[in-house]
């Protein structure tokens, strides 16, 4: 999101108090026999971030009027999850930096990394169950599965120079819209929400999350390494194959083609410098904000359909804002 926007801060606002519960909820169940499982989770958990995940599902509770204490539980199962798949992401993709320091891996060690994102994802489950909801741990445990499975074709999809823009959302949209997608869906779960309710808060979180992950994708090649947190350029080097470079491979001509395709199999980053000036040349960024607008529109459509109150108001408030965001 637009880390200064007024309007964002204002939205995120209405939920602080409960993330101060839900951050209690997580500093409890982080607790472990083995020193190292806390040390690690708590490194990367401490480094912050958006927790956009639990911040939907808190505005979506709020937005169905659902104030029961589960919202707290479920919010914090669907940041563990999140922050397993982080750990396991950056020793799979070997990175180094993020959130502007030091991964996991890099500091702990990648045997460690995976173990104690395999020690979340458990503590999820131990924690879902607690609701005695099957419907819960239904959703939850299809989220965590596709998630897997988005993961896994990404690493088949790696330098893969003719990967299309299906082939990419279909990636995106399980490794990252799922998580989001599920915990709107939780929301309306939780307030025992008519079918049409639930369906159009699952809507707005897939397209939601889908739109966040199409602007990290422009970012890689536009954005602002210190403010990212990250290094730029990080996608092209782990022969991820993103929607800039997938238009400007329709886009460019055919030097152009020859050299983004050499680069994207080799994974090679010396020329960074001509892979964005191509990106920028063939007007592949604005296509691929255009492509995060479309997505962000629907989300706003979705929210539309919720009952009129601050927090659903604040809903359309994060679709909208999502465009501005530059880190």
């Amino acid at each position: 999101m637009a880390a200064n926007s007024p309007s964002t801060a204002a939205t995120l606002a209405l939920i602080a108090d409960d993330m101060q519960e839900v951050d209690k909820v997580i500093a409890s169940r982080l607790q472990s026999a083995v020193p190292l499982v806390g040390e690690v989770a708590r490194y990367i958990i401490s480094a912050g971030g958006k927790r956009l995940r639990p911040a939907l599902l808190l505005l979506m509770s709020g937005a169905l009027g659902y104030t029961g204490s589960q919202r707290f539980n479920l919010a914090a199962v669907v940041e563990f999850i999140h922050t397993a798949t982080l750990l396991h992401d950056d020793v799979v993709d070997e990175s180094t930096l993020r959130r502007g320091r030091p991964t996991a891996n890099e500091n702990f060690g990648n045997p460690a990394s995976v173990l104690v994102g395999d020690f979340l994802y458990t503590r999820a489950f131990q924690m879902m169950v607690e609701t005695s909801s099957l419907r819960v741990m239904e959703i939850l445990a299809e989220a965590t599965n596709v998630i897997a499975e988005g993961e896994v074709q990404q690493l088949m999809n790696t330098h893969d120079a003719s990967l299309s823009e299906s082939g990419y959302l279909n990636v995106i949209r399980s490794k990252t819209a799922k998580l989001f997608e599920a915990s709107a869906r939780l929301a309306a779960v939780l307030a025992a929400s008519p079918p049409e309710i639930e369906h159009a808060c699952a809507s707005y979180g897939q397209a939601l999350g889908t739109a966040f992950q199409v602007i990290d994708d422009v970012l890689d090649y536009d954005g602002n390494a210190h403010e990212m947190g990250k290094n730029l350029g990080d996608d092209l080097r782990e022969g991820k194959v993103t929607l800039p470079l997938i238009i400007a491979m329709q886009r460019g001509n055919t030097q152009e083609q020859a050299l983004l395709r050499s680069i994207i199999e080799t994974g090679s980053t010396d020329e960074l410098s001509s892979v964005i000036s191509i990106i920028k040349k063939t007007g592949a960024l604005d296509a691929t904000r255009q492509a995060a607008a479309t997505q962000a529109q629907l989300a706003m459509d979705a929210a539309a359909q919720l009952p009129i109150n601050p927090h659903s108001k604040g809903l359309l408030q994060l679709a909208a804002q999502l465009l501005e965001r530059r880190t």
